[in-house]
């Protein structure tokens, strides 16, 4: 199998059975927009490489991190502004940023690797890119590893059929609060009117996640992101969430 194949193909680090019971093993959504151009192409296949996490890294993410404050995780990172304004803003943080729309990749990318460097530019020391499921991440992640995950403006798959697919989900919230530990946060943002009474319904009446902020104003902390002005120019207002982790046992 070739680089190419392997970047569109299934997930060199994908195990059965990652993602919960009711939950498709399976991505949805696009890999790739518009074709890639030759920066962005060397930028997929000899930096990326460096970036990326392995599963064994995953496993043992502390260790990976040495004198990290805190390890936080931000699924779906579009563009990358969000995540390197993160990662600016807390230089004591180790940041993992998932994503897998590869024109999303490159963007980030671009903002690291210096012009003719996509061989040789060493990645930054506390941060580090999955560029595949979310959802398989989280399953590799030891207990209790996070402090901080951010799922901002995800796709809503606003059909009543495709809530499977949605990150927000009841069958994901134990898995996801197996790998926050107690008092870490879980922040969301939205737009869609439909996910954002899907957040509603997921996170009610559950032992896990007490809520700590719903808002329509974005917290002075929180960053804003392409998809956030995208949102206020067309008219739809934003709701943002803090969710703390209970001390509730998630199995």
């Amino acid at each position: 199998m070739d680089s190419g194949e392997a970047r569109r193909g299934e997930s060199p680090h994908r195990a059965p059975a990652l993602t919960p019971e009711g939950i498709p093993d399976r991505l949805y959504g696009r890999r790739r927009g518009h074709p890639l151009r030759p920066r962005q192409d060397r930028l997929m296949q000899l930096a990326l490489p460096r970036f990326r996490l392995t599963a064994a890294e995953a496993a043992q993410a502390h260790a990976l991190f040495p004198g990290a404050a805190d390890v936080w995780l931000e699924v779906g990172f579009g563009g990358g502004e969000h995540a390197l304004a993160l990662a600016a803003a807390h230089p004591s943080v180790a940041l993992i940023a998932s994503e897998v729309f590869e024109n999303g990749l490159c963007s980030l990318l671009t903002r690291l690797v210096p012009e003719g460097a996509e061989a040789t530019a060493p990645p930054p020391q506390r941060l580090r890119l999955w560029p595949e499921d979310a959802r398989h991440l989280v399953a590799l992640l030891p207990d209790a590893a996070l402090g901080r995950l951010y799922l901002m403006f995800p796709d809503p798959w606003p059909k009543a059929r495709h809530a499977k697919r949605r990150f927000v989900n009841h069958a994901m919230l134990p898995v996801v609060a197996r790998v926050l530990r107690p008092g870490a946060e879980w922040r969301i943002a939205s737009d869609d009117p439909t996910y954002q009474a899907w957040v509603e319904e997921v996170f009610a009446d559950q032992p896990w996640f007490a809520p700590r902020l719903d808002t329509t104003e974005r917290p002075a902390d929180w960053h804003p992101t392409r998809y956030e002005a995208k949102a206020l120019r067309e008219g739809r207002t934003p709701r943002y969430w803090i969710f703390a982790r209970s001390d509730a046992r998630w199995a």
